[in-house]
């Protein structure tokens, strides 16, 4: 029987290659979103449907391109201007200055007496070993708008030397991170 929850928990575990910021980064940041969801807050995914819905713009235009009266040295001057220029720019607008570096904007939770959601990024640059991971409000000119929070810390402790995630360790710091930003500011005197 305890075989079976030690193999149970074996196949449960976020595992990570440790000599891979990427891989490692990919695993806390898909644990940070858990965290949030369960906290209540529901994803809000309407930026990846605009980016989606101009994805499917540029497939149609290559398309009608592909099967334009023009073979390609004519036609380039469209491909060009439609496909490359315009839409891929805004693609890479939305990118650069809307999303930035997050990876979960959500919408307030149910029963909430704030009108906006969150936004949580994270960075974790190449060759170092400080994650960090930022809670904002999703719009923060709004008068409930909280304070954002943040931090930096070495993902050494929430990894054993095997790569295996300790899920507890990071969960208390991302829950705490996120208690922080829903505590109430304290009034100065």
């Amino acid at each position: 029987m305890q075989e079976k929850k030690t193999e149970m928990a074996n196949k449960n575990a976020k595992k990570a290659n440790l000599l891979d910021h990427h891989s490692i980064k990919h695993i806390l940041d898909e644990s940070v979103s858990e965290i949030v969801i369960s906290r209540g807050h529901v994803e809000d995914v309407r930026m990846s449907n605009i980016r989606l819905f101009l994805g499917t713009i540029i497939i149609v235009i290559a398309l009608l391109a592909q099967f334009y009266n023009k073979k390609f040295p004519q036609n380039r001057d469209f491909l060009i201007g439609c496909i490359y220029i315009v839409f891929n720019g805004l693609l890479q607008l939305i990118v650069h200055l809307k999303e930035k570096n997050a990876i979960l904007v959500t919408y307030p939770p149910k029963g909430s007496y704030t009108s906006t959601g969150l936004v949580v990024s994270s960075k974790l640059p190449r060759f170092s070993d400080e994650y960090t991971l930022s809670i904002a409000s999703a719009d923060p000119k709004s008068i409930s708008a909280g304070k954002p929070v943040q931090f930096t810390k070495s993902i050494t402790q929430w990894f054993t030397k095997d790569g295996v995630l300790v899920e507890g360790l990071f969960w208390k710091d991302v829950e705490a991170l996120i208690d922080d930003y829903a505590a109430e500011p304290k009034k100065s005197k």
